[in-house]
């Protein structure tokens, strides 16, 4: 009957442990009921943001401003990039010179609210400034901004964005490149150089489509109700 039954120490050691746990000897095993299966990790929420091409005609081809991220940032560090950042809540209601153009305005709105598209606007002039010095006025006139894109970060980077990429002329700014030490190197990249280096997939993506929409003439992209979106794959939004 003893080798059926538990002895007194095997009893107090099922006590100690509680009902449903099968402690071993030498072991310090939790009950059931206090082992958690690992949860799936929650996607972080891309913010909104936006980024601004500059854009220069040259007699090699389109030249576009761009920097090298700093080491120190989260997001594509020592990735060379065009000027951006995330959307200020203060973005939203900040007064502009001029509105954005109908066109740009409508094309935004495909996927933000009213208030949104204005400080998607805000923000990239905004951005400009501080990490490049370069200025669309103050307040900024946003009537020469063009919409040609929208990137969304893949849900499982820790740091996501859902960005547009807007256009300006260069003529369209002024100032002395300088701004803020965030990018460094700034300077004017002819595409085709731009392409040839080792580029994150998203700023490759947004100069292909920069090169293609350049490629329209300006009554076609004008003509352009919807713009392309970046996930896993193109698609028009």
């Amino acid at each position: 009957m003893r080798g059926l039954l538990p002895g007194r120490r095997s009893l107090a050691r099922q006590r100690r442990c509680g009902k449903g746990c099968r402690q071993q000897r030498g072991s310090e095993r939790l009950p059931d009921s206090m082992v958690s299966v690992p949860a799936r990790v929650r996607a972080v929420r891309a913010r909104h943001a936006a980024s601004l091409v500059v854009l220069r005609r040259a007699a090699r081809g389109p030249e576009m401003l761009m920097g090298v991220r700093g080491a120190r940032h989260r997001f594509m560090p020592n990735r060379l990039v065009f000027p951006g950042g995330a959307v200020d809540r203060a973005d939203l209601a900040a007064p502009s010179a001029t509105p954005l153009a109908p066109g740009t305005r409508a094309r935004l709105e495909r996927s933000a609210s009213p208030a949104l598209a204005h400080g998607l606007g805000i923000a990239a002039a905004r951005e400009l400034e501080e990490e490049t010095g370069l200025s669309l006025g103050a307040p900024p006139a946003l009537d020469g901004l063009d919409y040609i894109c929208r990137l969304v970060t893949p849900t499982d980077s820790p740091v996501r964005f859902n960005a547009r990429f807007l256009v300006a002329d260069a003529a369209r700014a002024s100032g002395v490149l300088a701004g803020s030490g965030e990018l460094e190197g700034l300077r004017f990249y002819p595409a085709a150089e731009a392409l040839a280096l080792d580029l994150a997939e998203p700023t490759r993506l947004v100069i292909g489509r920069l090169l293609a929409w350049l490629a329209m003439g300006a009554a076609e992209r004008a003509a352009e109700e919807r713009v392309p979106v970046f996930r896993k794959n193109w698609r028009w939004e």
